[in-house]
């Protein structure tokens, strides 16, 4: 059962970790692993606790060299792990379980790891919302027997933003940085390529001062999520200029912005849908939402 104040759900973290006695977390810079990351050092000691990290093309520079940065700040020992999921036809076909072929080859490498190093156990940064969520992952970590101790102590994303702001760390306020091939619709090959476009236009909007960001790569066009309220300074007309002007340099002919703005996840949508109940009231409502009209990135309708 979950507790319920957030230093209940504080307390349960810290035991679950303390009861494994050793860990490899699952580390990716971001809110949730970094938190589990630091707790788990805090209890269980340094020299008990190593953060890996899987490098693959789906990973961006900048989430690297920040799981870099972070593993050091908090005091851990890091480890970077080259995975080969690119080598498998089964994630670069990119069905809707990709998520699940991912994980698969990250949590094989990580088992032989803590083989070899003699840990007890390996922890990821899933939480109690993420449950609620499409994440083919959580099959995948289940069929390791990787341990998801902020999800078992009840602790949903908030409580995670909450806590590592008592606890001092950056992360608090860090937008969700999902890996660069969420960003590719599903049956869509994922190459390196099509992810370097990806990369280096969002590297482009984080420049203008769009913290929050999403480039879905749809070929030739790319769609532009940041959220409703920045919708303006992003389809001004000297932004919009600019903004197009360097996406189609990357190889992009057309450049649209997503009308309904920011949505994490929103290439799951119609996966809800489909799983959601068929006697849901708002089911009709998600579905025509889905069916929303774009607008170019210079704001004109399409």
């Amino acid at each position: 059962m979950y507790a319920n104040s957030l230093d209940e759900k504080y307390a349960r973290l810290r035991e679950i970790l303390r009861e494994l006695e050793s860990v490899a977390v699952a580390f990716s810079a971001g809110v949730d692993s970094t938190l589990v990351l630091k707790v788990a050092i805090d209890v269980l000691g340094a020299e008990k606790v190593v953060a890996v990290t899987g490098r693959s093309d789906s990973l961006a520079l900048a989430e690297f060299e920040a799981a870099c940065e972070l593993a050091r700040s908090v005091g851990a020992e890091h480890v970077v792990i080259d995975t080969d999921e690119f080598d498998n036809p089964n994630y670069t076909s990119n069905p809707k379980n990709r998520c699940y072929f991912c994980k698969t080859t990250l949590y094989q490498h990580l088992a032989r790891f803590i083989r070899e190093r003699g840990l007890a156990a390996i922890v990821n940064g899933i939480n109690a919302d993420d449950l609620g969520d499409y994440r083919p992952g959580i099959e995948a970590a289940s069929e390791f027997g990787v341990h998801c101790p902020a999800a078992e102590a009840g602790l949903t994303k908030d409580d995670l933003r909450e806590l590592s702001q008592r606890l001092g760390l950056l992360t608090f306020d860090k937008p969700a940085s999902p890996c660069l091939s969420s960003r590719v619709p599903y049956g869509d090959a994922v190459t390196p390529e099509k992810l370097r476009m990806i990369e280096k236009a969002e590297k482009f909007l984080h420049g203008l001062g769009f913290r929050v960001c999403r480039v879905r790569h749809h070929d030739a066009l790319a769609r532009i999520e940041v959220p409703v309220e920045e919708i303006p300074r992003l389809t001004d007309p000297l932004t919009a200029a600019r903004v197009e002007a360097h996406l189609r340099s990357l190889g992009y002919k057309e450049v649209e912005v997503d009308p309904r703005g920011f949505r994490s996840g929103s290439l799951n949508e119609p996966i809800q849908v489909n799983i959601a109940s068929a006697n849901s009231p708002s089911r009709s409502n998600r579905s025509a939402v889905a069916k929303g009209r774009k607008r170019s990135v210079r704001g004109r309708s399409r």
